[in-house]
């Protein structure tokens, strides 16, 4: 069959039927994002005789044999590839016209009613002067725990002033209570912990000790919990291994290059490299079945070899996640760590090359820039002072991680969460239409401005755009169009072409 006559397809990264979105969850050191704002407003398929219109901004993209690419970077879930018939339905509607009406005047393409359904569902058709729908309400609190300030590592750009102090099994209970009882206060449904320190796994008895904790309460109080582990990844033997799938817990590892760039980075405190350990680990993981999400923070150090580091977690079929350097007092080298537009444009065009020639299972939206969310819509980059709580080992309770020496409350609070939102100084998280530069930007829900903190610390002010945000612009196109490809290649088996 031709493409020019295949029927009516519609590819979307939404559709988990289709098997376009594995069931998994990529882990992240920040903070969780914020509800996005804006979403398509859905019409039951009854509105038929409600005039609609191409969603405006509506971005196309051109995709090998005649596949288009639409998105609506104002809608949530909204992107998807589409066959000639689609389009040629879309373009029905560049002015008001009802569903029946446009599907007539498009010439009735195969299954018009139910595609133009699809159209408004996917946010790409919409009617005219309609508000974007409201945000659903967040239902998950997200709560850093710093079980150790401990690390085996010195990496150059880490934001912790180390020692050997480990959170204690009392001070671990209080805070799991304390996050508890901030989730049932604020109205929260579910519960997530990250354990991280320093180095999560040198107090890892403690870290297990604690989940089973938090599991218990959590049911208790009719709280769903998930539990990740931070960590480096240089130590993870079969035992702890076990015990990880034993908790039901997830694990993000650090991985920054390959031999000697990693190394460079992520040295332990005698000098010597920690690659080949962290290699050794995600062997182990791959023989019993557990796949870690993988974290690669980009510097002036490393990018330049970034198209090999993808290309080895890629080969290993790994999740994996992108980071940008964020200047902090405890790096060791902050000039000569911090990113340049234009060499992070380029290493990061480099690395989409490989990932177009080995494009992965898993969608590509969430992982390719720092901080950003191209599949789900927010006014916040973060979820800092909002639906995130940091609690250090001594119990001590901070809007970010990378601000632990600057505690707001404690874990005796009746609600540390309440206290973070409502505290009057320090730099704030404002939502992306209070931002100087932001307000009109296409891609503004996508990255919310950027990192509040690294803008603060950079600018002296919260309420302007990213120092990053050239870099965002310059390639969330060219992210949408690996996605495109992404479904293309996923995709096609589902659709009965030939």
């Amino acid at each position: 069959m031709q493409l020019s006559e295949a029927p009516a397809i519609i590819l979307s990264p939404y559709d988990r039927s289709q098997g376009f979105l594995p069931d998994l969850e990529l882990e992240k050191d920040c903070a969780c994002s914020s509800p996005y704002t804006h979403t398509a407003t859905w019409v039951k398929p009854s509105a038929h005789k409600v005039q609609h219109y191409q969603a405006p901004p509506l971005i196309q993209q051109h995709l090998p044999a005649a596949w288009t690419l639409l998105c609506n970077p104002v809608a949530h879930h909204s992107l998807a590839v589409v066959s000639p018939p689609v389009l040629d339905l879309l373009a029905a509607f560049d002015h008001p016209r009802t569903l029946d009406d446009g599907v007539h005047y498009a010439g009735a393409p195969p299954h018009g009613p139910t595609t133009a359904r699809r159209l408004v569902e996917l946010g790409l058709l919409t009617i005219p002067g309609t508000l974007p729908a409201p945000p659903p309400k967040d239902t998950t609190l997200t709560a850093w725990l710093h079980v150790t300030n401990a690390c085996n590592l010195r990496c150059t750009y880490c934001y912790v002033n180390k020692s050997t102090d480990h959170m204690s099994a009392a001070t671990g209970r209080q805070a799991i209570d304390a996050v508890l009882r901030a989730a049932r206060a604020n109205h929260f449904t579910r519960v997530k912990l990250k354990y991280a320190g320093g180095e999560a796994t040198l107090n890892f008895a403690r870290v297990l000790e604690l989940h089973a904790y938090a599991r218990h309460e959590a049911a208790r109080h009719g709280l769903a919990l998930d539990g990740v582990v931070l960590s480096n990844g240089v130590a993870w033997n079969r035992r702890m291994i076990d015990a990880l799938q034993t908790h039901d817990l997830r694990l993000m590892i650090s991985l920054d290059g390959i031999g000697p760039v990693h190394d460079r980075q992520r040295p332990f405190t005698g000098g010597q490299g920690s690659f080949t350990h962290v290699v050794r680990s995600l062997d182990r993981l791959a023989q019993a079945g557990v796949t870690p999400t993988i974290s690669v923070t980009l510097t002036d150090h490393n990018l330049a070899t970034l198209p090999e580091t993808i290309a080895f977690i890629l080969q290993r079929e790994l999740p994996f996640s992108l980071n940008f350097y964020r200047a902090n007092d405890c790096a060791s080298s902050s000039d000569t760590l911090a990113l340049h537009d234009a060499q992070v444009i380029a290493a990061l065009r480099a690395a989409f090359a490989v990932i177009e020639a080995n494009l992965p299972p898993f969608s590509l939206l969430e992982c390719l820039a720092d901080l950003a969310q191209l599949d789900a819509l927010h006014d916040r980059p973060c979820g800092a002072g909002h639906n995130y709580l940091v609690i250090d080992h001594a119990g001590q309770v901070s809007r970010c991680h990378m601000e632990l020496d600057h505690p707001i409350a404690d874990i005796t609070a009746n609600d540390p969460l309440l206290t973070l939102r409502t505290h009057p100084t320090g730099w704030r998280n404002d939502p992306v239409s209070e931002k100087t530069g932001c307000q009109t930007c296409t891609w503004r829900y996508w990255c919310a401005g950027g990192c509040p903190l690294l803008t603060y610390r950079t600018t002296g002010r919260w309420d302007v755009q990213s120092p990053y945000c050239h870099i965002y612009q310059a390639i969330f196109p060219e992210i949408l169009r690996l996605e495109g490809l992404r479904l293309l290649q996923y995709g096609l088996p589902h659709t009965g072409l030939t």
